[in-house]
């Protein structure tokens, strides 16, 4: 594989061309956190399951309320299921906190640029996520499992504030049984009876077991964690071309017409939300964006 990684769109699906939205049930609801929930949705029609790459995001709709972007979590291998993971931040997520078996939402999408999962073959990977920056990374690391032995070692790195804070914690205590990746978690700040890692993700990645001559990064959380991933991960010696970031939490309309994902010159609707790190190094650095 090239040292020089790109990432791009697959050609949209009919869904993604128009703005009307697609019917979805609730089919189950999560709570993950005090602040967190996941949604399982099911599409209301007969027409095909909603196809996805791992990284992309859709337009969840609440009748009477308004849409907001949200990445989707799921597993890419199983689209019958649409799942997405969010916080209860803003107005259209609160009301979609309330919602519950039976409901309906609208879905348009999918957009964006996906993890580079599929030009990884046959390097190391490393997934560095940051709180609920676990969720737009699930789907590839679905992906690198179910085709595991395309892959050199799997390494997921995972932060979140306090205990309480863990995504997915049955998963990830599925994953860590397994032999053939290798999981880290660590909370900024630990509450008993919590024995694990306590301090800040980067502080796994000096000892991670990945080789940084052929690895790729995953990396995806608040924007001064990846930040100071990227600086530990090109300290190791991994090349800044094989390190990638979402910006997701930039969009806002999905297609990059409001102007509010604006980062420097980029739209993040239109050309992310995953990005390699060099496209978007100068505009990090900014504090003001």
């Amino acid at each position: 594989m090239p040292s020089n990684l790109e990432v791009a769109a697959p050609p949209l699906e009919a869904a993604a061309t128009t703005m009307l939205p697609r019917l979805f049930r609730v089919q189950r609801y999560l709570q993950e956190t005090d602040d967190t929930f996941t949604l399982e949705l099911g599409p209301l029609d007969d027409g095909a399951p909603l196809a996805f790459a791992p990284g992309q995001f859709n337009m969840l709709y609440v009748f009477g309320v308004g849409e907001v972007p949200i990445s989707i979590s799921g597993d890419p291998d199983k689209p019958g299921v649409l799942v997405h993971t969010t916080r209860a931040v803003g107005t259209v997520t609160r009301v979609m906190a309330r919602l519950r078996r039976g409901e309906l939402i609208g879905v348009r999408g999918p957009y964006g640029t996906p993890w580079p999962v599929d030009q990884a073959e046959g390097n190391d990977v490393v997934i560095v996520a940051g709180g609920i920056g676990l969720a737009p990374l699930r789907p590839a690391l679905y992906r690198l499992l179910a085709q595991r032995d395309r892959f050199g070692k799997v390494v997921l790195l995972y932060g979140t504030r306090t205990p309480e804070d863990i995504l997915y914690r049955k998963e990830l205590e599925r994953w860590r049984a397994r032999f053939d990746v290798d999981v880290y978690v660590t909370v900024d700040r630990a509450i008993a009876p919590w024995r694990g890692s306590v301090g800040v993700v980067t502080h796994l990645i000096p000892k991670a077991p990945f080789d940084p001559l052929s690895s790729v990064a995953l990396i995806c959380g608040p924007e001064i964690m990846m930040r100071f991933s990227v600086f530990e991960l090109e300290k190791r010696g991994v090349a800044a071309d094989r390190i990638f970031v979402s910006l997701e939490r930039n969009m806002k309309c999905g297609v990059g017409t409001c102007g509010h994902c604006q980062f420097g010159p980029l739209f993040v609707c239109r050309e992310g939300p995953v990005f390699a790190y060099p496209r978007v190094r100068d505009w990090l650095a900014v504090r003001e964006l």
